[in-house]
């Protein structure tokens, strides 16, 4: 976990010979060069920048993150120390429009105390390549949030375009719900038993990515430590967006396939090492049985990651929390702890 966060968080880096070709340097020593400039506003301490940024792990370049085609970041700007040798730092070394390139040693990482050790992703004398883009600044939280809630939108609608496309590259006919989910009935089960809103629901389920096939999680097997069904009152929260739309189409014998956009998931944020920010999700369900739901009916805990959390998770999930306030204390970006809808 710590490896993702670090990543998100903007540790980047590129090759030590490109920094010797016209690189500047901050006061930190974060070696950087300006590759684009439209002349626009200077960014300036107390504004929230708009940005887009990309880590590249060195020398195969493979992508740790980016944002770019995504979700944009969101963060204020920041002139403290916690945000040395971070991009965070160039923030006021430039203006609106403006692209940059820079670099970070992981070796310099490692004795400021950046990362824990070497290990095989940060390697000693390693390095890796960042780009950042500065797309806007915003004088006050209001401006920037109206801001970000027309980028959700954009994001939304790039999801959504994203498993039509899937559906309709692999010919499978499925019902959009209302907000964006689409669900594949493959065996119909019985009508009268149908997994209403308030309805108990008992669920088999396997939920891998979209882009990849990669199963996070699954009590259909062995595989995850948990094969008992989920007990999910319809409508009432306790699991992510999409299931809650998505279920009722489901009846007691049900089978079929959920897949949910991010913004209907665990969104920019992702959920643990598994699932990234801005994960479309693939979800087999089985409903294999549907009854009125007890007064106060608790949900099922162990094993669930999509409402109430084990001990074990929920001691997890507050490092990630507390991690994630840490950065943001140091004006980093956050996007690596999962929302859990309760």
């Amino acid at each position: 976990m710590k490896h993702v966060i670090f990543a998100v968080a903007g540790l980047a880096l590129l090759s030590t010979a490109a920094c010797k070709v016209n690189y500047d340097k901050t006061k930190s020593g974060l070696p950087y060069k300006v590759v684009s400039s439209k002349g626009g506003q200077s960014v300036v301490p107390g504004q929230i920048v708009k940005f887009n940024v990309e880590f590249k792990l060195s020398p195969k370049d493979s992508i740790l993150n980016t944002t770019y085609g995504k979700f944009p970041g969101y963060t204020p700007v920041d002139t403290g120390k916690n945000t040395e040798y971070t991009f965070i730092e160039l923030f006021p070394l430039l203006k609106v429009g403006d692209s940059v390139e820079f670099t970070m040693s992981i070796d310099t990482l490692k004795n400021r105390g950046m990362i824990p050790d070497y290990d095989s992703i940060f390697t000693r004398n390693g390095q890796i390549k960042g780009k950042l883009s500065i797309l806007g600044a915003f004088a006050t939280q209001d401006l920037a949030k109206n801001d970000m809630d027309k980028e959700m939108e954009r994001e939304k609608a790039r999801e959504i375009a994203s498993i039509e496309d899937y559906l309709n590259k692999k010919g499978i006919k499925a019902q959009r719900t209302r907000n964006g989910a689409f669900v594949e009935i493959t065996t119909p089960g019985d009508p009268n038993l149908k997994a209403d809103s308030g309805k108990l629901a008992m669920v088999m389920y396997r939920g891998y990515l979209q882009d990849g096939g990669t199963v996070f999680d699954t009590n259909m097997d062995t595989s995850k430590g948990h094969t008992d069904p989920i007990p999910v009152v319809v409508g009432t929260r306790r699991v992510i967006q999409g299931w809650d739309e998505a279920l009722p189409y489901f009846s007691k014998g049900s089978k079929g396939k959920i897949y949910v956009p991010s913004t209907l998931g665990y969104g920019m944020r992702g959920a643990g090492q598994d699932i990234p920010a801005n994960a479309n999700l693939i979800f087999d369900i089985e409903v294999v049985d549907v009854k009125d739901a007890p007064p106060a009916q608790p949900q099922q805990q162990g094993g669930n990651p999509f409402g109430n959390l084990s001990p074990e998770q929920m001691k997890q999930l507050q490092e990630q929390m507390q991690q994630q306030r840490q950065q943001q204390q140091g004006a980093q970006p956050q996007q690596a702890a999962p929302e859990q809808k309760k």
